[in-house]
C-alpha cells in the first residue's frame, strides 16, 4: 500500500487539498533530503542513522558552503534529526500498524486518497520545523551559489527528462509502465500477468501529461531562485522572508497555475483510482509480502526509537 501511493504523491486528489512534496530548491532541501531518508529507504534503520552527512552531502553538492554555512547546515540537520526520532517516529509507527491492519483486504479509491493525504500532513510537519532554519541559511547564500543552484537544476532536470520526456512515445510509454511495475513488485512481491496487464491499461488511459508537469518544475524552480535572489538584492529580513517562504510553500501545494491545478486534480483522482483497483487484485500472498514490508519498516522504527531513549 504504502509504495502503491508513489502513483499519486506528486499530485493532490480533488477531494482533498494537495500536500506537493517540496522538490528542487535550497528553500525545500532539508525537508526533502531528511523526508526522503526516513521513509522510504528499505534499508530504513541503516539510512535514518546516516541521513545527517548524506543529506549534508547532497545539500553541499547543490550549493558549495562555506565554512560557517557548513557549520550551520551540519548542526541543523543533526538537530532536525533528534527531533524527528524524538517526535515524529512513535506517529510513523502508529501509521505503519494501522497499514498493516488494512493492507489485508480491499482498499477503496477514497481510501487511498485518504491515506495520500495522511502521507503528505506528516511531510508539512517536516517543512513547518525545517523553514525558519532553511530560510535563515538562504539568507546568506552569496550571487555565486544561487547561480550553483541554477547550475545543478539544469543537471537534475535533464535527468528528469531522460526518464520522463522521451522524444519516442513509445520508449516514454515504456519507461512509465516499467517504473509503475516497479513500484507496485517493491510492496507486493511479483506481479502475475493480470496485473500487469492492469499496468499497461493503467498508464495508456491515465491522464500524466510530462510535458505539463516539467513546465510545473520549472515554474516552481524560478519561483524559488528568484525568491532568494530578491532576498540577497534587497536585504529582507528574516522575519519577512519566513513569511515569503511560507507564501512559496502554499504556492507547491496549490499551483497558481489554473491549468496545473485542474490537471493535477483530475490525475491525484485517476491515479488512486488505480491503486485502489491494483491493489484489490492482489493475492492473499502478495498481501502477506505488504504486510512483512510494513512489519518491517515498523521494526525499524521502533528500534531507532529505542536507541534514542534515555538509558
Amino acid at each position: 500500500m504504502i509504495t502503491t501511493f508513489n502513483t499519486m504523491l506528486p499530485a493532490a486528489s480533488s477531494k482533498y487539498p494537495p500536500r506537493n512534496r517540496l522538490r528542487s530548491s535550497i528553500i525545500a532541501a532539508l525537508t526533502l533530503v531528511i523526508c526522503a531518508l526516513a521513509a522510504g529507504c528499505s534499508l530504513l534503520k541503516i539510512g535514518y542513522g546516516q541521513a545527517s552527512p548524506l543529506a549534508f552531502r547532497w545539500l553541499d553538492g547543490y550549493v558549495d558552503f562555506d565554512d560557517a554555512q557548513s557549520l550551520r547546515v551540519r548542526t541543523a540537520l543533526d538537530e532536525a534529526m533528534r527531533w524527528h526520532r524524538r517526535t515524529q517516529l512513535p506517529d510513523y509507527v502508529e501509521l505503519l500498524v494501522r497499514a498493516e491492519g488494512e493492507v489485508r483486504g480491499d482498499v477503496s479509491p477514497e481510501r487511498m486518497c485518504a491515506w495520500g493525504r495522511d502521507l503528505r500532513d506528516r511531510g508539512d510537519v517536516l517543512a513547518q520545523y525545517a523553514l525558519p532554519t532553511v530560510v535563515e541559511i538562504a539568507l546568506t547564500l552569496s550571487p555565486a551559489q544561487i547561480g550553483n543552484i541554477e547550475k545543478r537544476q539544469v543537471k537534475t532536470n535533464a535527468e528528469w527528462r531522460d526518464d520522463h520526456l522521451q522524444r519516442d512515445p513509445e520508449k516514454r510509454r515504456r519507461a512509465e509502465v516499467k517504473r509503475e511495475i516497479e513500484r507496485a513488485e517493491e510492496f507486493y512481491g511479483g506481479l502475475d500477468d493480470g496485473q500487469r496487464a492492469l499496468v499497461l491499461r493503467s498508464v495508456a488511459a491515465s491522464p500524466y501529461d510530462a510535458e505539463l508537469s516539467y513546465a510545473e518544475r520549472l515554474a516552481r524552480q524560478r519561483d524559488a531562485v528568484a525568491l532568494v535572489r530578491r532576498w540577497r538584492d534587497s536585504g529582507t529580513g528574516r522575519d519577512e522572508a519566513l513569511a515569503q517562504a511560507r507564501g512559496w510553500v502554499q504556492r507547491l501545494e496549490r499551483s497558481p497555475r489554473q491549468t496545473y491545478r485542474l490537471y493535477s486534480d483530475r490525475l491525484a483522482d485517476y491515479r488512486c483510482s488505480f491503486a485502489s483497483e491494483l491493489h484489490n487484485t492482489t493475492s492473499a500472498g502478495q498481501r502477506s509480502e505488504a504486510v512483512k514490508k510494513l512489519k518491517g519498516y515498523e521494526g525499524d522504527l521502533r528500534a531507532l526509537i529505542a536507541e534514542a531513549a534515555p538509558g
